[in-house]
């Protein structure tokens, strides 16, 4: 049986009638950079999302970029975020000439640890209140902003991130590239908020292996100040308003009309995409507990404390339970003993993983300048050295779900 890590032709089937038609009527039109496509898919996910706006990019990468420009981030600045993420988080804050400052991430959820960022703020920086800013002590870089990366496919613990940023006046950039649809129960809030919509500003990458992906890069960043939304839209045009007349130094960051016609037709199936992971995911679940790999300490499976049955939030149901996450399970990532040799095992079984990521970003060659030695991160790099993707795409079935239980179950009993 062959199990890849994700099949889009699957997917791209069911749904390639109303692809075409899209495409179609782009091709038709010949409209191709932003235009009524884009703008419907923008109000569209605007929605999605709660938010008041929304800007069409040309990936998640410049999402994060220009969140970054519009806030007015740049040299002599900082930004917080966690070591453990795709590469675009930190390198999106080095293209704006800001410096990254990393702190450690949740061992459960792999996201930003509210302890951690309390830690580095409280022993790490000073408040200048005459100045109004947060000051690294070390580089003397005013800190500006927080970018916390909901990771995997659910929400960071944003109550004391959200406190902490209004304390120090900090601008939240959300990293939602692999969270579209993922919700958090607020107990400071008492209600539930989409991904995208608790910060001042949002970012999402539309990249094909996404639950909502298109057929190439796009992005997207939400927000709901009208004047940083207003920005990002002369921004992404190289910061020309009217055209030829530039207010700012922009960019290139355009989304295609070609890709906002695939995500829209796209956007009418996420909600049955993100049930069928979420179901995977459950029964991926049973596997395991029935497996007893469990119970022996060998396999460690995704946990989020509070799971949505389709019934109302209960704010009181919840306290004193620390906020956890609706999880849309952008990956399904376990923590594996003998996680390589357990890798190469499933390749030659015909199963596909992934490793999320295999080396933190304060490891990084380009990084090394920053001055963060191996041991700053511990769970980071706990992490990168015991985390592994399964396959858990909407198309998958049973029996495939049961054939990686079994020939994981087969790798433990032939090391053990």
């Amino acid at each position: 049986m062959k199990v890849p890590l994700l099949d889009l032709q699957l997917q791209y089937r069911n749904i390639k009638d109303e692809i075409r038609q899209a495409v179609e009527e782009v091709l038709e039109s010949q409209q191709f950079i932003l235009g009524p496509k884009v703008e419907a898919l923008e109000r569209a996910l605007a929605d999605y999302c709660g938010c008041a706006h929304a800007v069409g990019v040309s990936s998640g990468t410049d999402a994060l970029t220009i969140a970054l420009m519009s806030a007015g981030i740049g040299p002599g600045h900082g930004v917080i975020t966690t070591p453990f993420s795709f590469f675009a988080t930190a390198g999106s804050i080095v293209r704006v000439g800001a410096r990254p400052f990393f702190v450690d991430i949740d061992p459960l959820s792999y996201t930003m640890s509210p302890q951690a960022l309390e830690v580095f703020v409280e022993d790490d920086c000073r408040f200048d209140s005459g100045a109004g800013r947060l000051i690294d002590r070390q580089t003397g870089l005013a800190i500006s902003a927080i970018i916390p990366v909901h990771l995997y496919g659910q929400c960071a613990d944003m109550d004391p991130i959200l406190a902490l940023a209004r304390r120090y006046e900090l601008t939240v950039i959300e990293d939602a590239a692999q969270a579209i649809g993922a919700d958090y129960p607020s107990l400071a809030d008492r209600k539930v908020s989409r991904a995208g919509s608790m910060g001042d500003l949002g970012c999402f990458s539309f990249y094909p292996s996404k639950n909502l992906g298109g057929f190439g890069d796009g992005g997207m960043v939400t927000t709901r100040d009208e004047a940083l939304a207003d920005r990002m839209k002369i921004l992404r045009g190289h910061g020309a308003k009217p055209k030829y007349q530039h207010q700012f130094v922009g960019g290139n960051f355009r989304l295609d009309a070609l890709q906002a016609a695939v995500l829209l037709v796209k956007l009418k199936y996420l909600e049955s995409w993100t049930t069928r992971r979420r179901e995977n995911a459950s029964c991926y679940g049973s596997l395991f507990r029935q497996s007893g790999l469990i119970g022996k300490g060998l396999i460690i499976v995704p946990k989020a404390v509070y799971e949505s049955q389709g019934s109302e939030y209960n704010p009181e149901a919840l306290s004193p339970v620390p906020p956890a996450f609706f999880h849309i399970y952008n990956q399904y990532i376990i923590r594996a003993q003998h996680r390589d040799d357990l890798r190469t095992h499933l390749a030659q079984q015909g199963i596909g993983t992934e490793i999320y990521y295999p080396l933190p970003l304060h490891q990084q060659e380009c990084f090394r300048d920053l001055g963060y030695p191996r041991g700053d991160f511990p769970e980071s790099e706990k992490a990168a050295a015991e985390t592994l993707a399964l396959p858990v795409y909407p198309e998958l079935g049973h029996l495939q779900l049961e054939y990686v239980i079994d020939k994981m179950s087969e790798f433990y009993r032939s090391v053990l």
